[in-house]
């Protein structure tokens, strides 16, 4: 099994060191990490830079402007098919997403007969405890809107997932247009369609430092588009 996780970054460099500690204790596991950085202002690159000089399983994209979470994902995600893993995770930097739900992950994976595991917030009570008041309305709202227009059961706009991709074609995720946020709930729109998929319930603690990158228009926007595609799709 060739397994890789992706990690996008931005003005992370507090978390740099910490995601790596975590995912250094995954022990019997063989493999790589891919960082993606959008030109982030801070160290966040030199202190990828430094322990890609120490271990030879990281490796890092190097982008010239933030294109979008999204975009960062399809970006990761294509290198993987091109490289020929067997498994992608993908996971934030932010210390809210634990790698010990990887073997978990892979377990299903290898075990069950699913082609996609994601992991979901609302399985457990309390699962959301750590954050603030307006994140969690905002977060299960989003959940609410989504899952009902478009019909969606899963818990679909986190980016916590594991991907075997010896059964999922690469065109299949590329489908979703969005390169923002919006990407991960469009990708499971089409992606439920074709493929089984699980979840995992887990608990998501505060961010450990650093800010939220999400922006008030990136909210509005993601309402606007989440209207079109169902509007678009409808029709079909």
């Amino acid at each position: 099994m060739k397994l890789l996780i992706i990690i996008p970054v931005l003005n992370e460099e507090k978390n740099i060191n910490l995601i790596w500690k975590k995912i250094s204790k995954l022990k019997n596991i063989k493999k790589d990490i891919l960082f993606i950085d959008d030109n982030s202002a801070d160290s966040t690159r030199p202190r990828i830079e430094n322990l890609k000089k120490k271990n030879k399983n990281i490796f890092l994209i190097k982008r010239d402007k933030k294109k979008g979470i999204g975009s960062a994902h399809k970006v990761g995600i294509t290198w993987g098919y091109k490289k020929k893993y067997s498994i992608i995770v993908t996971m934030d930097c932010d210390g809210t997403h634990d790698p010990i739900h990887i073997k978990k992950m892979i377990k299903l994976i290898k075990n069950k007969n699913y082609e996609l595991i994601s992991t979901n917030r609302f399985l457990k009570k309390n699962s959301l405890n750590d954050w603030s008041y307006w994140r969690i309305f905002l977060t299960t709202l989003r959940h609410f809107l989504i899952k009902n227009i478009l019909n969606i059961k899963y818990d679909s706009s986190g980016a916590f997932r594991c991907y075997n991709i010896k059964k999922i074609k690469l065109k299949d995720i590329l489908i979703a247009e969005n390169n923002s946020y919006s990407f991960f709930w469009e990708s499971i729109f089409f992606l439920s369609k074709k493929y089984n998929i699980a979840e995992i319930p887990i608990s998501l603690p505060g961010r450990v430092s650093g800010s939220s990158k999400m922006q008030i228009n990136d909210i509005i926007f993601a309402l606007y588009y989440l209207l079109l595609i169902f509007f678009k799709h409808r029709v079909k």
